[in-house]
């Protein structure tokens, strides 16, 4: 009766399984963001703009593509440091060249073996483009 219970309140067990649905970022200029979105290789699914936008990820072996909404907010809104925005991709500088994107600083390998470089959207919204391979899951200290 316990189990059945927490799995009513939505707290993990065998029955149910954690996925990210959606990240929702502000955009202080909708335009603006859906350009630079669709530039970068997401697909607009939903558009209510100037409220707002819903992109789907390009498919991948995984399952399921991930999405992104973008919520309107007040111009004057000033952007923070987190939430820091992850997306993966396969060769870090040929996309930033191929999308003309221009890093806050140039990408760099890290100590833990990704690539990664910092981009801003039109809002401010911090996005680290980052390329890992197989160290994303399996890292040469990896344990088990």
């Amino acid at each position: 009766m316990r189990r059945r219970w927490l799995r009513g309140l939505g707290i993990p067990g065998k029955a149910q399984n954690l996925r990210l649905n959606q990240v929702t970022l502000g955009a202080s200029d909708m335009a603006a963001s859906v350009v630079f979105y669709r530039n970068i290789g997401l697909n607009l699914i939903v558009d209510s703009a100037p409220r707002y936008v819903r992109f789907e990820f390009p498919p991948n072996e995984h399952g399921e593509p991930a999405t992104l909404s973008l919520h309107a907010i007040d111009p004057g809104w000033a952007p923070a440091e987190w939430p820091l925005i992850y997306f993966e991709v396969d060769d870090l500088d040929t996309y930033l060249a191929d999308h003309k994107l221009k890093p806050l600083t140039p990408p760099k390998t890290q100590t833990y073996l990704w690539r990664e470089a910092d981009i801003l959207d039109p809002a401010g919204n911090k996005i680290r483009l980052y390329q890992a391979g197989k160290n994303r899951r399996f890292p040469p200290w990896r344990v088990g």
